[in-house]
Parts: structure tokens; sequence; C-alpha cells
């Protein structure tokens, strides 16, 4: 912990760049305690989330989801369609959106804390301190918080063909009639599925599988409604060459797949180059991620690392948490750390794929024995009446305990429902408690309640309510 006498002894006490979800939680947490902060920007205030992940991708895939749905007729006695989309529009909208909450969330709040912003390029030098465009900034403590950038494989031909990333795709004024999305994860399958909604034509390469990560029968669902979709998913398979004459031709093998667009969506990079970590003495690894303890301290004791820069799980709300945690273990000697074992994690696709806890497989590796249910969501009488119910809900336990490890679910709203499962593993509810706790009938929440219920009965004899 630093003395209130170190901290005379600098200009600042918490020096962070960046300026995304966690240097802002860091910041906020600084702030609190009346401690000098600077925050040191390049590019746009307020990170990944607002500017180029969370905020504009969702606004696109809301739109998207809209005129998707319009397709479908799914109810008697109604009849929507879909129409064609003014793309320009679209963007321009989300554009809107983007700009506001940058404002209103970032530099706003910036301002009300009264956090000096500097924009400009930073890099350790000795002391540590930091080198911003010829000024030198010194500080008690400093935090790297510097995000992640798309990862772009080493393809021959790539370069000069021209591609799409995420942060690109979503800048465009054009709707691309064709697009070959090379990807499997949450990335890949929310730009792929958020295209064809709009009316391109997609086709994803996948190098191993589709939602490879998550458990395998809520994979293999979603992967039969992309199909019925009209998105074609080659997986196993990876690309080795790319060349454009008009359209873009990817090879693969003895294979061949060309479209109007490429986008790559093949994972994300901890942004560290030009930082000149090695200055003083912070270590990173193999991609670029800055090596960490469990209480985000780096190999220099006064340098601190927080969010997707640290290769942690890459979701704003864990940034968030780790500024936080810095703070409070650099100037309050606190010895935090972060428990991930009820983290949740979402897809926006149709339908959402949300999850939080261990997999089947995770539990099992980690030598727990372990029992699951799957409950399809024909069980389910939310799916029944709004005539949707493709997906399932898979609850993992322990054997002995009944604990719940890990809840699952892939259904039209389960972004929302999966808080559920997170208490429930936080609480460490057992399938018993889970079966037997307040249940608000019709809605999709109602899945997870169902499944705890089909350990020890058949969902298929149970009447609609039952306790």
């Amino acid at each position: 912990m630093t003395s209130d006498r170190d901290h005379a002894d600098h200009t600042y006490d918490l020096a962070i760049v960046g300026s995304g979800g966690g240097a802002f939680a860091a910041a906020i947490a600084a702030r609190r305690r009346d401690l000098r902060v600077v925050m040191i920007e390049h590019a746009t205030v307020g990170g990944t989330c607002v500017n180029v992940g969370c905020i504009p991708s969702k606004a696109l895939l809301a739109a998207a989801e809209t005129r998707h749905r319009a397709a479908q007729d799914r109810f008697p006695g109604i009849s929507t369609q879909d129409g064609p989309v003014d793309f320009a529009a679209l963007i321009a909208g989300k554009d809107e959106i983007v700009d506001g909450l940058r404002q209103q969330k970032y530099v706003a709040i910036a301002a009300e804390y009264d956090i000096e912003l500097v924009h400009g390029h930073a890099r350790f030098v000795d002391g540590p301190a930091l080198d911003v465009d010829g000024r030198r900034i010194d500080a008690a403590h400093y935090l790297i918080a510097t995000g992640a950038a798309p990862h772009i494989p080493d393809i021959p031909g790539l370069t000069g063909s021209g591609y799409l990333t995420s942060t690109t795709a979503m800048a465009l004024t054009r709707l691309p009639e064709s697009m070959i999305v090379i990807g499997g994860g949450y990335v890949a399958m929310e730009q792929a599925q958020l295209f064809s909604h709009l009316g391109t034509q997609v086709t994803m390469l996948v190098r191993s599988e589709l939602a490879r990560g998550e458990e395998p029968e809520l994979a293999q669902s979603i992967r039969d409604a992309f199909a019925e979709q009209g998105i074609e998913i080659h997986e196993g398979i990876q690309a080795t060459a790319v060349r454009r004459d008009g359209d873009v031709a990817v090879t693969a093998g003895d294979r061949e797949f060309r479209a109007a667009q490429l986008l790559l969506a093949t994972g994300r990079t901890p942004s560290t180059a030009g930082l000149d970590l090695q200055a003083v003495g912070v270590q990173t690894g193999a991609r670029g991620e800055v090596f960490v303890d469990e209480h985000m301290s780096t190999t220099n004791p006064r340098v601190w690392a927080a969010g997707d820069v640290t290769g942690h799980p890459q979701f704003v709300y864990v940034a968030a948490k780790h500024g936080t945690l810095v703070v409070d273990n650099a100037f309050d000697d606190a010895a935090r750390r972060i428990d991930y074992q009820a983290l949740p994690r979402i897809t926006f696709t149709n339908p959402t794929l949300a999850s939080a806890g261990l997999t089947e497989a995770q539990a099992t590796d980690r030598g727990l024995r372990c029992e699951s249910r799957v409950l399809a969501l024909q069980h389910v009488p939310r799916a029944i009446v709004s005539r949707n119910t493709r997906g399932m809900v898979k609850l993992v336990a322990e054997r002995d305990s009944g604990r719940i490890l890990g809840v699952h679910l892939l259904a039209d709203g389960a972004g929302d429902a999966i808080l559920a499962g997170v208490y429930a593993i936080q609480a460490r509810m057992t399938v018993a408690q889970l079966a037997s706790s307040w249940n608000p009938y019709l809605t999709i929440g109602e899945a997870i309640h169902l499944a705890a219920q089909s350990f020890t009965r058949d969902p298929s004899k149970l009447s609609c309510c039952a306790a």
C-alpha cells in the first residue's frame, strides 16, 4: 500500500492508460477517495464497448432482429413482412446512439468526477513514469487498461485483398449482397446473423466448431437455427489463401468460397504494442497480454492492469470489476481477487445463447462428479405461447451435494433470464432448492425452474405452474 507521504511525492496518485470500462471504473473509484487521477487516450474516449463493441453491435442486432421477426408470420391471423433496408440510415442511427452514450457515460462522467483527460500516445519510461508525446507523467500507481483489438490471422493474400473486422463492418454505409465470415465464436456468430437478418447471404468458415466452448446440445441447436435462417456453415475448415478479383475468393484446401465481402472474426488480441512495458519490467505473454497476479498487479508493483489487455474473459463487466479492484488493492492494500465461478456470458443471437458457471465438460475436467439435465423449450409455456420453441436449458449439478455448477440457456430472452442462474450459483443453491423456489409463470426464466424439477420429475407430466 502506498502511504500519503508517497502520494505527495508524485504529480498524480493514479495514471490510467486507456479510457474504456475498466479505466473509468478505476478512475471513479479513485476520485471517490479524492485521489488525483489522469487518464490518457490516444483514440476515441470510451474504449471498445461504447464505440465499436457492445453498444453499436447490439443496436444493429436489435434492428436486424426486428426485420427478421417481420418475415416469420408466427401467429395465425397476423401477417407481417420484411422490406428493403436503408443501410446508411441504419448506420447513422447506430452512430447517434453511440455518440450520445459516449458523451453521457464517458465524457460527461469524466467532467463530473474531475478526471483529467489527456489525448496522446503513452509509453512507459524508467521511473516508472509515462511519456505522452513528450510530456512526462509521474504517478504513484499506473493502470494499463488499453483493451484489445481484432486479431488478424496470417493468411497469404489477405492484406492485399481487403477485409472487414467487426469494427469496420459496423461502419459500412452499403449493405453487401454476400459475405464470408471467418470465425466461430460469439463475435463471428453475432456479426454473421446480423448481416443475414438484414438480407446479406452469409457463409461461415469455422476452423473447429461453431460455439465450441458451449454445451454441445446448445451448440447443435444454434447451428440448426443458423442453417434454417439461411446461413451456410462450414466447420473444420481453415482458410489457406485469399485473393480479390471483383469478389473476394477464400481458398480452404481444395475448396473455394466467394462473396462480396470478407469479415474476420477470429478473436481479439490485447493492445500493448508501443507501450514499452519492458522499460519498467512488466512482463507480457505470447499474444501481448499483460501478466497479472490474482490481485491484478503486474511484475512491477506500481503497475496494474485491467480488462481485455490481461487476457482474462473479455467482457466489459469483467473490466469494470478489475478497475475497482485495482484501486482497492493499490491504495487500501485490500488483497481483493476476482471470483469467476458464476461469470455469465451471452451471445446475442436468435435464439440467444446465455451461460453461467461450468459446462459439464469443464466440471468433469476439474474432477467433479456431476450430473445434468437438458430440458427442451417445448416444455416451457412462455415459449409455447410465443410460438418460439427453438432452444433448451441445461443444468449441471454436483452429484453428491446437488449444488448447481452451471446454467446454460438457449432461448429468446435467455440474456435476461441467465441472471437467475448467476444468483443460484453465487448462492451455492442446490437443484432441490431451485426446484422449490418461487417461479414467475409464463416467463422464459421458468425454463431454469422446470429443468431443476426435471432432476426428480418428468416435466411432461407436470401441470402448468406445478410447484
